[in-house]
């Protein structure tokens, strides 16, 4: 197993409540902003951060070769015993780094929902760099934002989208979507903000 990153931290003391609340959310509704810029075509995904597997279960059953990197280890087990029967690459793993990934992988659509804000400023920049080197060209980038008061992971950062937007194009990719002041589709989540990026690698 990978190393414990800070980032993971408090996940692991609430795995159930955490599957809970994942299986509460349907996927075309969290990631409706997302769907038009999925690949129709059968190609490599990267779900990142992937928690339990919901979104790369779904992607796999829409005919995508599927990867997920999961730092947490308690998710990682529940997303592997979940979707057992899904034909999902796991990989206990983290960003920046990606150490277990295969550096020569390319991936026609990555997808990173609600991970950045556990990241520090210096590693939302280096993975938007490591994001960069694994899209293949013309490979598509999702990317949603939270800001807000901590929630089952303690460890949190703010996020800036334009800051973030800035950072992808300096690494070649270009903005294809941007929305921000979402609201949370949890309950009790009022003072949780997202903003949703889609971003596309130039050929």
């Amino acid at each position: 197993m990978a190393a414990k990153v800070p980032g993971t931290e408090g996940y692991d003391s609430i795995p159930d409540q955490f599957i809970e609340a994942t299986l509460s959310i349907d996927f075309t509704e969290l990631h409706r902003d997302f769907l038009p810029f999925i690949p129709q075509k059968s190609g490599k995904v990267l779900d990142l951060g992937a928690g339990i597997g919901r979104d790369a279960s779904v992607l796999s059953s829409m005919g995508h070769a599927v990867t997920a990197v999961e730092p947490s280890e308690k998710l990682f087990e529940a997303g592997k015993n979940l979707y057992a029967h899904d034909a999902i690459h796991w990989i206990h793993d983290s960003l920046p780094d990606l150490k277990r990934l295969d550096a020569d992988l390319k991936f026609d659509f990555i997808l990173s929902s609600g991970v950045w804000h556990h990241l520090n400023p210096d590693e939302q920049q280096l993975s938007i760099i490591k994001v960069s080197e694994l899209l293949a060209e013309n490979g598509i980038f999702a990317l949603s934002l939270r800001n807000g008061p901590a929630g089952g992971g303690s460890c949190v950062y703010p996020t800036y989208t334009d800051q973030t937007r800035h950072q992808a194009e300096q690494n070649g990719l270009k903005t294809l979507l941007l929305l921000e002041n979402q609201p949370s589709l949890l309950p009790g989540k009022e003072n949780v903000k997202w903003s949703r990026l889609v971003f596309q690698k130039s050929s």
